[in-house]
């Protein structure tokens, strides 16, 4: 009698674990057909800032906190394959995603997202965000600027000055680079955006107030407004008036407008999108938290590292002002997205 029992025990547990396996193996072919079937996502906007400090809310906002908590708060996070960070996408078909500092942390994310079928970018937007320095005679702490052009800072060759007194600066582009050095942007795009965000109103700090008044140049100590040129790509953060000039020198011998802002990832960025989209609607949005030179009364050591309280503290405005002139021209393209998605590319 025991042995029929525990037969028929077996039985039971046989049949219940082969209809579990069933089940499960019908779970996974349902799962892996809606994967294939399931249509992508129509990306209206792509925001692409390069790091946050902490967490996404309740903590110090590095630059991606600010736009999650205006798109993203109720999105979740959705990991990408070979990507070090999330994307996140809300109901309106905004996404956005921290991509990294540097240009190869940022452009190999970028590359990533991009190649995710789960997502169509055919029609979509391209914002790249983040802070950068400014030279003095250009702007201030809390100036947010588009670019006009993406141009690389390193593609070249470089000497000691010393050693080639006679030739100032100590840069000369390197042949074969040519289609990577530099990005000129859609123009025209780039002309729309700046008249559609002109009047958003940006922000100052007592703080920073002070510290511009450190320098005599008339454009460092004026309220913080809305530029548009050059943004200058290195993987160095380069301080000092020479290294300034510089920059300034590479511009012009790639033809490209004034340099505004100096930041380290956008003109990567540009390689990785134009080889699958193109550039046509690509943006860069970035806001000056610092200057790329020290006052009169400090040297370039001095200025890259302050002594407490000596720093220019413009950083959560100038966030904030990121956000309030991109998020401007990102609620403009959703609510008439009939006329962006049309928008000649």
């Amino acid at each position: 009698m025991s042995s029929n029992i525990e037969v028929k025990r077996l039985r039971f547990w046989s049949n219940a674990v082969f209809a579990c396996f069933i089940s499960l193996l019908l779970t996974q072919a349902a799962l892996a057909g809606d994967a294939k079937t399931a249509e992508p996502v129509k990306v209206k906007v792509l925001i692409g800032a390069m790091f946050e400090i902490g967490q996404m809310q309740g903590d110090k906002a590095g630059e991606f906190q600010y736009w999650y908590q205006r798109y993203f708060a109720n999105s979740e996070p959705m990991s990408v394959v070979g990507a070090s960070n999330p994307i996140y996408c809300n109901a309106e078909a905004v996404c956005g995603a921290v991509l990294g500092m540097g240009k190869v942390a940022s452009s190999s994310n970028m590359l990533a997202i991009l190649l995710d079928q789960r997502f169509d970018f055919s029609q979509s937007y391209f914002l790249i965000t983040g802070v950068a320095g400014i030279p003095p005679s250009v702007g201030t702490i809390g100036d947010v600027s588009w670019a006009s052009w993406l141009v690389d800072y390193d593609l070249g060759h470089r000497w000691s000055p010393e050693e080639e007194p006679a030739v100032s600066p100590a840069f000369k582009p390197r042949a074969g680079y040519e289609s990577l050095r530099s990005f000129p942007l859609n123009q025209n795009l780039v002309d729309k955006v700046y008249g559609k965000t002109q009047s958003v109103a940006l922000q100052t700090s007592p703080s920073a107030e002070r510290y511009k008044r450190r320098y005599s140049q008339p454009q460092a100590r004026r309220k913080p407004r809305l530029l548009m040129g050059t943004h200058v790509t290195g993987d160095t953060f380069f301080h000092g008036p020479g290294l300034s000039r510089e920059a300034q020198y590479i511009t012009e011998l790639y033809d490209a407008s004034p340099y505004t802002m100096t930041e380290m990832e956008a003109a990567a960025i540009a390689q990785v999108i134009n080889r699958l989209h193109g550039t046509q609607r690509l943006l860069s949005l970035r806001g000056a938290v610092n200057f790329d030179q020290g006052s009169a009364s400090e040297s370039t050591l001095q200025h890259l590292d302050p002594a407490p309280g000596n720093t220019a503290g413009g950083f959560d405005i100038t966030l904030q002002n990121i956000v309030a002139v991109g998020g401007h021209l990102v609620d403009d393209i959703v609510a008439h997205w009939s006329q962006w998605r049309e928008a000649e590319q």
